[in-house]
């Protein structure tokens, strides 16, 4: 349990059926040229999970060098290092996440909870929130509001902002993303941003397709009842 995937129970054969069944974008699609030799060759240089690949291709010159041991591009090796990398998000700062005021941010921060991450390790279920608004004076609804974004940020490629528009639209958890059925996510989001204008790039059907696949795989660790 914990705020990213964990890439340990990731088998290399679990995620050949993840790349074949995913959404790639363009520069992506690399991965699918000879996937099944390319990650058998991997595998048999011990490499079971992808925790043991991120361990493996971490820096640039272990990647050139695991290459020339397993006989796979770096080419091929490069892009499936982003793709796993991205795996471990990035949190997003609590003062970035539209409508939190400032004496809400600094109050949160006052406990050392300046973004996501930290927040997640307060608000798993509801003995914790309750608890973290005792402490922070902060109304429950708020802390809840906060914990369904933060459930949201642990999505591939989901800012501040777009977890903002999520929730708004009535995708408030990461239950809800893998159950949604991506065309009718991808209208709402379309209709929601028309109205508020929260972020000027255009999001297409594809985008949230990946955005759905994306979530299935990260673990429903925020508990929002007994």
């Amino acid at each position: 349990m914990g705020y990213n995937i964990d890439l340990e129970k990731i088998t290399i054969d679990q995620y050949k059926k993840i790349l074949k069944t995913t959404h790639l974008i363009p520069s992506w699609k690399i991965l699918l040229e000879n996937v099944d030799n390319n990650l058998q060759d991997i595998k048999k240089q011990g490499i079971q999970n992808l925790k043991d690949l991120y361990t493996k291709l971490k820096r640039k010159d272990q990647l050139q060098e695991f290459s020339k041991q397993c006989g796979v591009p770096v080419s091929y090796l490069t892009v499936l290092r982003r793709m796993v990398n991205g795996y471990y998000r990035k949190p997003n700062n609590i003062r970035d996440i539209p409508e939190t005021s400032q004496t809400i941010v600094s109050k949160l921060e006052k406990l050392g909870i300046k973004h996501t991450l930290h927040l997640f390790e307060r608000i798993k279920n509801v003995e914790n929130r309750s608890q973290l608004s005792e402490e922070t004076g902060i109304e429950e609804k708020e802390i809840m509001r906060l914990a369904k974004l933060t459930d949201l940020s642990r999505i591939r490629w989901v800012n501040h902002t777009f977890a903002h528009a999520l929730y708004e639209a009535g995708y408030d958890t990461l239950k809800k993303i893998t159950e949604a059925d991506p065309k009718e996510l991808h209208e709402k989001l379309r209709e929601f941003n028309t109205r508020r204008k929260l972020y000027p790039a255009h999001i297409g059907l594809n985008d949230i397709e990946r955005l759905v696949e994306s979530a299935k795989i990260v673990p429903q660790d925020i508990q929002y009842r007994n």
